[in-house]
């Protein structure tokens, strides 16, 4: 079975219902959508065999374990070190997250670090694979947000392509 015939009005409900609290019990969920506990449970199992449903995760207050400062390293790497740095961005434990990039960017990194001097001997292990630019997070109006198909709702809704309508994509 495919992705795209799991995603019906109940399965895109579980699907939000899980990225809000994804500790709830089958039985809470059942009774939020309107099934039995077997049926979400086979539901959720058939989600997680496809892929569309890849793990569950703890949400960690960085703060709280003694990282309070997040910044985005832009990395500007030459084509020799570019390969190299994908490799080993997995390996510093700093990096939250990196993206390779489109532009005059190579990768966009997210680090976590416990001071401004942590931030700085952070910024000189990375120099060697490319000129960086760093900024300072000050604050994060959207830190998590429930993902659905385009043109779904939580409720199973179908909502029009405003993409399509705008000419934006």
């Amino acid at each position: 079975m495919d992705s795209d015939s799991l995603l019906d009005s109940v399965n895109c409900q579980i699907l939000a219902e899980l990225q809000q609290n994804a500790r709830l019990s089958y039985s809470e969920l059942g009774r939020r959508v309107g099934l039995t506990p077997p049926a979400v449970a086979e539901r959720i199992h058939r989600m997680e065999e496809v892929g569309i449903i890849e793990g569950y995760h703890a949400v960690v207050n960085l703060e709280r374990i003694g990282l309070p400062l997040l910044a985005l390293i832009r990395i500007a790497c030459s084509e020799r070190n570019c390969h190299d740095f994908g490799v080993l961005a997995k390996d510093i434990p700093e990096i939250l997250e990196c993206c390779r990039v489109t532009g005059g960017d190579s990768f966009i990194a997210k680090v976590a670090v416990t001071s401004v001097q942590h931030l700085e001997s952070l910024i000189d292990r990375l120099m060697p694979y490319g000129e960086t630019v760093t900024a300072l997070v000050l604050s994060s109006p959207v830190t998590h947000r429930v993902v659905l198909p385009p043109g779904r709702t939580s409720e199973g809704i179908e909502l029009p392509d405003l993409g399509e309508q705008s000419g934006v994509r």
